[in-house]
């Protein structure tokens, strides 16, 4: 029954392909994704000093791969067509992805779409209850101007059985803008944390027993051993719940994070320039295969791996929910049609505004960490608390500045390793809220010098049951004046 409720996780890819023009050939060319080698180096360690012990190839490559079916849109009820559930009932199902019919880059580009609206789990069709009115008014779930549901979908896997289509890229990486368009790739707005508590709700009605069901799956879809965790090991499942529903839209508790220290969603436009994946840069991504891998642990295997120890799922239990892996022909795809996402006509102008916020930034010195034209120097930054090994200046990119914001995230979760990678700017004026764990919703906002006292009231997610705390670190910029402030944010916004 609540076999998902935790599962409303989103996943990116960056990748990085150095300029070079593909041509792609047929599958047998390209090489298999899961290699016991490369994945010795793939990811950094975690900050505990070890790195996920992964299954091995044999073992991966014995998984079936999973068949994607057509899907359907859902939509809000009172902008579903007439008949709607009833007509989905006739369809027979249709196989969505073929590799034999992909003959050139844009069919592999355009299949890669297909791979990126699939769902990773498939559900009854009231497991989550999409139906429901009351879900959408309370849940204030916003649609497109054709009044879908980016990011979910019906699918038809046996003529007269519609299911509901979950955990899919573009869940978490749709963001809807306002009139209804939306921003494939970008950093995603829907809210599933107030869905997701309206969902437990709704059940914890029916079944009063879902209590420890929840507190058992939000364990291991979350829990970290070696570390203190107070929020999964002794606070009640209402309560829990009650704090997970006020996360903002556009933030995350992505599995491996923690509900205290949750993830802001990435934006994946643009990342084919990115060195490393992950806040805490936990992926190195050194070509095509890196992104393949990518997804290849987010939606099958670093929930079955061993953490020192702790696996987080059973391994035939998550297998079942998720009906197999994904084939090397669909990550491949996925990773071309990733590569192909634009950026959005950005309506703000190069003034003579922008123009003198341009020369502060320069000034300031921020094109050190936020080096033009990726406006990122595509390395990682110690936390505070965390000794850089002297093997990690060998191996990875680490500029040595500690630059003061909270680092739970890098240190007490298992997507942790002691740092934060730094981010680009570009298309930061459609992105938001901002800060790795998307505390403060705007540019002005981050500019505050007010933000890094107690009293301050973060204007994106506050922290589980708080109404007011600091956010602290990065204080470069906070003490302009007010006039070089607005010049510097309307420069940011033309990037």
């Amino acid at each position: 029954m609540m076999r998902t409720l935790v599962f409303a996780l989103c996943f990116l890819w960056p990748v990085f392909v150095g300029g070079q023009s593909w041509r792609v050939g047929p599958i047998p060319q390209i090489r298999k994704a899961w290699d016991d080698a490369e994945l010795e180096t793939y990811e950094l360690p975690l900050s505990y000093g070890k790195r996920a012990q992964y299954m091995k190839v044999s073992e991966y490559y014995a998984i079936p791969p999973r068949q994607i079916y057509r899907s359907y849109p859902v939509y809000r009820l009172d902008r579903e067509p007439k008949d709607y559930l009833a007509w989905l009932k006739t369809r027979e199902p249709q196989i969505a992805f073929d590799s034999a019919k992909l003959k050139t880059e844009r069919d592999w580009i355009e299949a890669g779409s297909v791979v990126f609206d699939s769902p990773n789990i498939v559900l009854d069709l009231d497991e989550i209850p999409l139906r429901d009115p009351g879900l959408y008014t309370e849940t204030r779930t916003p649609v497109t101007k054709d009044g879908i549901v980016p990011g979910i979908s019906y699918v038809i896997r046996k003529r007269g059985t519609v299911e509901i289509g979950f955990d899919s890229c573009a869940m978490c990486h749709t963001r809807l803008m306002e009139g209804g368009g939306i921003i494939r790739g970008a950093q995603g707005n829907l809210p599933w944390h107030r869905v997701e508590r309206y969902r437990y709700q709704k059940i914890l009605k029916r079944d009063a027993s879902v209590r420890k069901e929840v507190q058992s799956a939000y364990w291991s879809e979350y829990g970290a051993p070696w570390a203190p965790q107070p929020e999964l090991r002794s606070i009640d499942a209402d309560i829990l719940m009650d704090r997970v529903g006020s996360i903002p839209p556009g933030v995350f508790i992505r599995h491996g994070t923690r509900p205290a220290y949750p993830a802001k969603i990435p934006d994946l436009i643009g990342v084919k320039e990115r060195l490393y994946l992950d806040s805490t840069g936990l992926g190195q991504h050194r070509s095509i295969k890196d992104l393949m891998r990518y997804a290849i642990t987010n939606q099958t295997t670093d929930r079955i791996a061993s953490f020192d120890g702790f696996r987080p799922w059973d391994q035939s239990v998550w297998l079942k929910q998720t009906n197999g892996r994904y084939s090397d022909e669909q990550l491949y795809a996925l990773a071309l049609y990733i590569y192909s996402l634009k950026p959005p006509p950005n309506p703000n102008r190069f003034d003579s505004l922008a123009a003198r916020g341009q020369k502060v930034f320069n000034a300031q010195g921020c094109a050190t960490c936020h080096t033009p034209p990726l406006y990122t120097n595509n390395k990682l930054t110690p936390v505070q608390g965390f000794s850089v090994p002297e093997a990690h200046n060998k191996q990875f990119d680490i500029m040595p500045i500690v630059v003061g914001t909270d680092p739970s995230s890098a240190l007490t979760t298992r997507r942790g390793t002691g740092y934060y990678k730094i981010p680009s700017l570009k298309g930061v004026w459609y992105r938001g809220p901002l800060e790795h764990n998307g505390s403060v919703a705007t540019l002005e906002d981050w500019f505050d010098p007010g933000r890094l006292k107690g009293d301050y009231v973060p204007t994106g997610f506050k922290g589980l049951g708080l109404k007011t705390r600091a956010v602290k670190g990065h204080e470069f910029g906070l003490y302009l004046s007010s006039d070089d402030k607005r010049a510097l944010v309307a420069f940011l916004r033309t990037l």
